[in-house]
């Protein structure tokens, strides 16, 4: 198993995280502030360093990083300065578009457009269907890593 780090829009999308986090297939570290929204919010009234911090203390030791694609992702204020730090600590790196994903009123999402920094430097970009194909995808993310 890989230890995940998670990029993905925290308030319109936790649902859909929890899916593919708790899939068994990675060691799910998390998204700056995943495991408890407060601190999130503290960090947020200390402002910009503060945050980005937490993003990379986030990363410590993680070794793939997803993209969770949802509608509003590519619109995430530190989406960008998440993949960039990915990328300098060699960390492989996919999206994964989650609108298909039902959200706990049993709805899906529009799909949204795929982060600038992915698409320029040609990342792959796969759709959730299942906990087979993710491992897969996170391995050879793993396997192809940007180091």
């Amino acid at each position: 198993m890989r230890v995940v780090f998670f990029s993905f829009h925290y308030q319109r999308d936790i649902w859909r995280a929890n899916v593919v986090r708790n899939s068994g297939v990675v060691i799910g570290e998390a998204a700056a502030g995943f495991r408890d929204a407060s601190l999130w919010e503290e960090a947020k009234k200390k402002g910009d360093a503060a945050i980005k911090k937490m993003i990379d203390d986030a990363l410590l030791g993680t070794t793939v990083t997803v993209v969770l694609i949802g509608n509003q992702t590519a619109n995430r204020r530190y989406v960008n300065y998440e993949i960039e730090e990915s990328l300098k600590r060699g960390n492989g790196l996919i999206g994964l578009r989650i609108n298909n994903i039902k959200d706990q009123y049993g709805n899906t999402d529009l799909p949204g457009p795929i982060p600038t920094k992915l698409s320029n430097i040609g990342c792959p970009i796969y759709s959730w269907t299942n906990s087979s194909d993710f491992a897969r995808w996170v391995e050879s993310a793993y396997q192809s890593a940007y180091r």
